[in-house]
């Protein structure tokens, strides 16, 4: 990933002094598909995951997951489960054998969208 400084030098080359792709490309030490990737874009683009990632671990116990989520809704803020304990109880009644950081990512994501 290059720097905003870098896209706004070369867009200011090749847009503003009207120098052309294959100049910018030597003057900047870039490749000719760099230079018109980066004239596509005003600022450097993201990463952008195509997918959501894969948890074979978590699949199977997200129904159970989901349950005990909904659950806690209806508690108060104090006596909600936490990552730790909910992670503990799939483990005993479900035989859960991921890692606490999965609960804790699935777990932020569902309360989120939890009105």
């Amino acid at each position: 990933m290059y720097a905003i400084d870098l896209y706004a030098e070369v867009r200011h080359a090749v847009l503003v002094e009207g120098i052309s792709i294959r100049a910018a490309a030597l003057r900047f030490k870039l490749d000719r598909k760099t230079i018109r990737k980066i004239l596509q874009h005003a600022a450097p683009p993201g990463y952008q995951r195509n997918r959501a990632p894969l948890r074979p671990k978590l699949d199977p116990v997200r129904p159970a997951l989901d349950l005990m989520i909904q659950e806690d809704a209806q508690r108060p803020g104090r006596q909600r489960r936490s990552a730790q304990t909910l992670m503990q109880a799939l483990r005993e009644r479900h035989g859960y054998g991921g890692g606490l950081t999965i609960i804790k990512d699935y777990l932020r994501k569902a309360r989120l969208t939890q009105p």
